[in-house]
């Protein structure tokens, strides 16, 4: 058994290695790219860029979002990756805003605060089915209006870029 004196030259080793995430590199989609990041972005697998197919999109941390939007009539159950773990997964640390675009060259200007404070996910999927061009995807950016009546605002629906296939972090 080793004592806490033994283990001490071993934590202090542990804790100067990189973390796992930071030393390996993204993987390259295998399947149709989805979304692309780039900007100031620390962890990239295609040129200066990172590239996510729907398996990509699918292995991070994800919530479903059971929620009304301003753009649907009936309750619907979302699905998808948080947005902060997307950040995160590309290594956009410092940045306060991210610009989404969109497959109709809409653009939005989204605070990273919000990604923070609130479930936002990367809609994939709505009631289990994955979300059609004419379902606002294949992905949509979507906040937990239900949860927060308090998003159900005009800046709040512009931040809620749908046919997203671009994030560019200044």
């Amino acid at each position: 058994m080793l004592t806490g004196i033994a283990l001490r030259p071993l934590i202090v080793l542990l804790s100067t290695l990189p973390p796992l995430a930071m030393a390996s590199p993204l993987p390259v989609p295998t399947e149709r790219v989805l979304l692309t990041l780039s900007g100031d972005i620390a962890h990239t697998n295609v040129g200066d860029e990172a590239h996510f197919d729907r398996e990509m999109l699918e292995a991070l941390p994800a919530r479903i979002i059971a929620t009304h939007t301003p753009w649907h009539r009936d309750k619907g159950r979302y699905e998808g990756p948080l947005m902060r773990a997307l950040l995160e997964t590309v290594g956009a640390k410092d940045s306060e805003q991210v610009r989404i675009h969109s497959l109709n060259h809409y653009e939005a200007q989204v605070p990273v605060a919000d990604f923070r404070r609130h479930d936002v996910i990367l809609a994939m999927a709505r009631d289990g089915e994955p979300l059609t061009i004419r379902e606002y995807g294949p992905l949509f950016v979507l906040y937990p209006f239900d949860d927060h009546p308090e998003l159900l605002t005009e800046a709040i629906r512009f931040r809620s870029v749908w046919h997203v296939e671009r994030i560019f972090v200044p």
